[in-house]
């Protein structure tokens, strides 16, 4: 089903178009945006809040900027939705985030109005940075570059790197601070507190007369001053207020904050902005999910992407099962946490601005002085968790694994060397699905097992993920446990606690001929295939490893003494993944066999639903299955 576009969006194909409209026309235009947007996520789901609260700026940005000669940099890019639809996507705006489709974020290869590609939070300022470092190399003066970071992404200390930087580059470089008090939770803080008090403080709105006096005064300035600031209406001068400006501190000069839903104001203040050498900021408050009622009055977190839901009563779409269903493994890391915690006052919970999405405000709302939600920061998440551990403590520290990717250097430096006992659990481990490359979870199990100290493990199911946390609260060292996005197998999930031992593998099934290893979630596929097989005739045996680091080398005797034929399975990277651990035992052990490597190829994956995403790779049940023919038609032919 096409969504029509309105009168005016439909003669948009390109910021060009969007140009040829007189200033009058732009509210009409961002209605139209808006409504478009609505539509589509309504019926095809996606990210919806954010996109629906910058609205008017991307319009005022297309509007002023000559891009994608300038170049515009969105912060993360969930908010990107109305950028896309007005660069040359609209008539394919239908397939965002499907298989084969647009890209859910800003994409280099996507098009050339994506000038960087995003994804994980913060990196916005340090990438236009350095595009505008490269053009005043260059010698292009005219030429302008953006960033667009909301307040959340603003908590990443990399963007305050970044700010430290630009401070001094005296580069043609604006920051746009997004200001919604949201990411994807409620922002926390103190920066969150400093720019509700900069919009709301009577004080500051005061401040703001007291320097357009003090500037008429001042000699050395004169009426010159007045000039410029009337170009940005509420523009300030940190020196001048009564108390300093965290922006100004940073050398960056500081213009807002200004309403982010009056389009043709936005476009006035861009357009003078443009005029004002040297790196600057331009504070936009916004509503997320503004424009539309339901998102606006509604549980904002719920309206960062909702699914789809019936546009005109807000009802979002839930199927109701007939059944029982397996629960999200990530309700099970969140109730057996605040279990755990009920039977060990050691135990504490720690986020990196992630308590919906990792299930942490389970224990947040049962135990707020035990969780913690510290903001995007990850690397502090680590380090932090290390330093409860260090007083006796045992933190959980939920971290997707794609995020955990950037506390590397703090799992090792920090938990690791020390041995502490930190549980690192990282949710949405293997495909993330719609999400995307920059959040699939493919790399934790390589870049974990080579780290002295460290336990990797994965369950099967839910039961195990129980048992593997209760094991890590009790163990005397560091320990990750990871896991995928979506449900588990077992509706009936929670099971009375036993302790798995340490490198303790088990066996799922017997069998002849071919041994299939498995470890984590994607187990079960391996169930799946063997059940399909065995009406074939072919009878493979499946052991659930549970443990890549240490291996259970007792099991492993027993699997290579008896098979000549393995096929390892991981939703991981083959390179230095799972398989590769299981090879490098084999020889170790002066073990030879025909093993065949199951899981993510050393190639960028693309979005779509896990299942299209794991079949293309050739570890659903049916490329399990085919692995099994495969191996025992060779063994006939010979």
């Amino acid at each position: 089903m096409l969504i029509e576009p309105g009168e005016l969006l439909a003669q948009i194909n390109s910021p060009d178009d969007l140009k040829k409209f007189p200033k009058e026309k732009l509210v009409q235009i961002c209605d139209e945006l808006r409504q478009f947007i609505v539509d589509n996520v309504s019926v095809y789901g996606g990210h919806f809040g954010a996109s629906l609260g910058v609205v008017e700026l991307t319009v005022a940005l297309h509007y002023v900027l000559n891009t994608p000669e300038d170049q515009l940099v969105w912060d993360v890019g969930h908010q990107a939705y109305g950028h896309k639809i007005l660069t040359e996507r609209r008539e394919r705006f239908h397939t965002n985030r499907l298989y084969g489709g647009l890209s859910g974020f800003p994409k280099r290869k996507e098009s050339i109005y994506d000038t960087f590609g995003v994804g994980h939070s913060s990196t916005s300022i340090s990438a236009a940075l350095g595009m505008a470092v490269a053009s005043q190399y260059k010698g292009l003066s005219q030429k302008q570059h953006v960033a667009v970071i909301g307040d959340g992404s603003m908590t990443g200390g990399m963007a305050f790197e970044a700010m430290n930087h630009a401070g001094v580059s005296n580069t043609n470089l604006l920051i746009i601070l997004n200001d919604n008090c949201m990411s994807i939770d409620p922002n926390v803080g103190a920066l969150k507190d400093y720019l509700t008090d900069i919009t709301t403080s009577k004080t500051y709105n005061k401040a703001k007369d007291e320097v357009w006096k003090i500037l008429g005064k001042l000699s050395k300035f004169g009426t010159s001053a007045q000039d410029v600031i009337s170009k940005v209406e509420g523009g300030i001068k940190s020196a001048l207020l009564n108390q300093s400006n965290l922006f100004e501190s940073l050398n960056l000069r500081y213009f807002g904050p200004v309403d982010g839903h009056d389009v043709n104001h936005l476009a006035e203040v861009l357009k003078d902005l443009k005029d004002i050498p040297g790196p600057k900021i331009l504070h936009c408050v916004t509503m997320k999910g503004k424009g539309y009622a339901p998102a606006e009055n509604g549980n904002q977190t719920t309206w960062h992407a909702p699914g789809t839901f019936d546009k005109v009563t807000g009802e979002i779409y839930k199927t109701i099962p007939s059944t029982p269903q397996a629960p999200k493994y990530q309700d099970v890391f969140g109730h057996t946490l605040v279990e755990l915690a009920e039977r060990d006052d050691r135990i504490m919970g720690v986020t990196p601005a992630m308590p919906s999405g990792s299930s942490m405000n389970i224990m947040m709302k049962a135990m707020p002085n035990r969780a913690f939600d510290v903001g995007i920061a990850e690397q502090h998440a680590v380090t932090f968790s290390a330093g409860l551990a260090t007083q006796g403590l045992v933190p959980f520290c939920n971290i997707y694994s794609t995020f955990m990717q950037r506390a590397y250097d703090q799992v090792l430096h920090d938990v690791c060397i020390q041995n502490l006992p930190v549980v690192l659990c990282l949710d949405r481990a293997g495909f993330a699905g719609a999400d995307g490359p920059t959040h699939h979870g493919a790399y934790d199990i390589a870049f974990f097992r080579c780290i002295p100290n460290l336990v990797v493990s994965a369950p099967m199911n839910e039961e195990e993920l129980r048992n593997m946390m209760y094991s890590a609260s009790i163990h005397n060292g560091p320990y990750s446990i990871r896991y995928p996005r979506g449900k588990g197998v077992m509706p009936e999930w929670k099971t009375p606690f036993e302790q798995i031992p340490v490198g303790q593998g088990r066996i799922v099934k017997e069998g002849e001929e071919i041994a299939i290893l498995t470890i984590g979630h994607i187990g079960n596929y391996a169930v799946e295939a063997c059940k399909k097989l065995e009406k074939e005739g072919l009878n493979p045996a499946q052991y659930d490893m549970r443990f890549v680091k240490p291996l259970d080398g007792e099991l492993l005797h027993e699997i290579f003494g008896k098979f000549k034929k393995v096929i390892t399975v991981e939703d991981g990277c083959l390179m230095g993944g799972f398989g590769s651990a299981v090879m490098e035992w084999m020889m170790d052990h002066d073990y030879q066999a025909q093993v065949k490597r199951l899981g993510i190829p050393d190639t960028i994956i693309e979005h779509g639903e896990q299942l299209e995403l794991h079949r293309e790779c050739g570890f659903d049940p049916e490329g399990i299955a085919e692995a099994v023919r495969n191996m025992a038609e060779v063994s006939k032919t010979v």
